[in-house]
């Protein structure tokens, strides 16, 4: 969340942005509601301060009208107090309610902008693939080579769900292995973590856990979601923490299933494995000090680039527009790869990088102390790694073969231990 006083000091800014985001949010109620706080607040201390006074005057010899007086007077300061604690509290839930609601603010060069349309693409990769066949789509390739069964896991899970077969297996366990020897060499810590997160824990990065428009699975009964990222369960490892401010940065990868609802999400472009329920991706989460995220947010978004080039698979890079950012994001850049089976050759996003600055870490409460003692707020970013079955569909409809084979790339050969997966016989 932003900080209060700023959204006050910098109120026509704020409501500015939350127009080029797009969203719903009431700046001006916040700034009422933290100035009726700090009103409360100090007449709270008034009246703590009378109570102080009168118990002290009670400790002094008194005659009994003196006595008697006091002691009504403290009474009815008892009573001013809880009533005074009780509307703050009040105040401070509906401040704290509506404060989350305001996005982080944009970076000044974010495009202005509604959706994914509007964001500007700044760098291209290699070249769109071109075939002297008919391409198929990852779809068709995958059933035909018996790697992906969509069929099956309908019957038993349900729809966008999908069982990973034969060379499917070691491609999805190659991929892994591949991005994780790449960010390992990087400084990146490596992590396997949980699937289930708090619901405090999505609250404090950014998710929504309830209500028809949250894309998140709850435990019934249990206060914990399935969580859609490991940028959930790496932003939660520090969350109450006061870091050390040697130690900053922190650069850790974490290897995780994700589960999205994917609420309202139809058509051609989420067919097959473009947008399904359950995934496997490799995040990288990094925590450091406000100076470091412009320059951080940036080998975030390199080591993304050194992974599909890697891959040999066309890429172009996005800055995200003002719409499509997300209330977390100061910035985001989008990887896009080319998938020649969607719509006979689209661009299709494959990997995002977010500079959340300290968005994130004000409800974590994460901080790191300062020479001079003072705890301040650390900076926190995200980035995909790979998500699997994106990287999958890239491979699979860019090296497809006119005999309906697909060949690996040779960065992967030596991870899945196959050159080229074949139709079965």
């Amino acid at each position: 969340m932003l900080d209060y006083r700023f959204i006050k000091d910098n109120l026509e800014a704020v409501k500015e942005n939350i127009r080029n985001r797009n969203m719903k949010a009431d700046a001006d109620k916040v700034a009422m509601l933290f100035d009726t706080r700090n009103e409360l607040v100090t007449q709270l201390q008034n009246l703590q301060q009378q109570r102080n006074t009168n118990a002290q005057a009670m400790k002094g010899k008194l005659d009994a009208d003196t006595r008697n007086r006091l002691i009504e007077e403290g009474k009815k300061l008892k009573e001013d107090i809880a009533a005074a604690e009780a509307e703050l509290e009040q105040v401070e839930k509906e401040l704290d309610t509506e404060g989350r609601r305001i996005p982080n603010m944009a970076h000044p060069s974010a495009p202005i902008g509604k959706e994914d349309k509007d964001n500007l693409e700044v760098k291209r990769v290699g070249n769109p693939t071109t075939f002297n066949f008919e391409p198929k789509d990852h779809v068709q390739l995958g059933q035909e080579l018996d790697i992906i069964d969509f069929d099956s896991a309908t019957k038993v899970t349900g729809t966008k769900f999908y069982y990973l077969k034969n060379e499917g297996v070691f491609l999805e366990l190659g991929l892994i292995r591949y991005a994780l020897d790449i960010l390992q060499k990087k400084g990146f810590t490596p992590f396997i973590t949980p699937d289930l997160a708090k619901e405090e824990i999505l609250e404090g990065i950014g998710f929504n856990p309830r209500g028809a428009e949250s894309n998140v699975y709850t435990v019934e009964g249990e206060g914990t979601c399935l969580v859609g990222t490991a940028e959930i369960t790496l932003g939660g490892y520090y969350s109450g923490t006061i870091l050390s401010k040697d130690k900053l940065p922190l650069r850790m990868a974490g290897l995780s299933h994700c589960f999205r609802r994917e609420a309202g999400a139809a058509g051609q472009f989420s067919k097959g494995l473009y947008r399904v329920h359950q995934f496997t991706k490799v995040e990288m989460f990094a925590y450091c000090l406000p100076e470091e995220s412009d320059a951080l947010h940036e080998e975030l978004r390199s080591i993304e680039e050194e992974i599909f080039a890697g891959l040999e698979i066309p890429f172009r890079v996005v800055d995200t527009c003002t719409g499509d950012l997300g209330a977390p994001a100061y910035r985001k850049w989008d990887l896009e790869a080319w998938m020649p089976g969607r719509n006979g050759g689209e661009w299709g996003e494959v990997t995002s990088t977010s500079n959340c600055t300290d968005y994130q870490a004000r409800r974590l409460n994460i901080k790191y102390k300062e020479e001079d003692g003072k705890n301040k707020y650390v900076h926190m970013l995200n980035g995909t790694a790979i998500a699997i079955s994106r990287g999958i569909i890239a491979i699979l409809e860019n090296f497809q073969q006119a005999d309906g084979s697909v060949r690996l790339p040779k960065a992967l050969v030596p991870y899945c231990g196959f050159e080229v997966i074949k139709k079965k016989q």
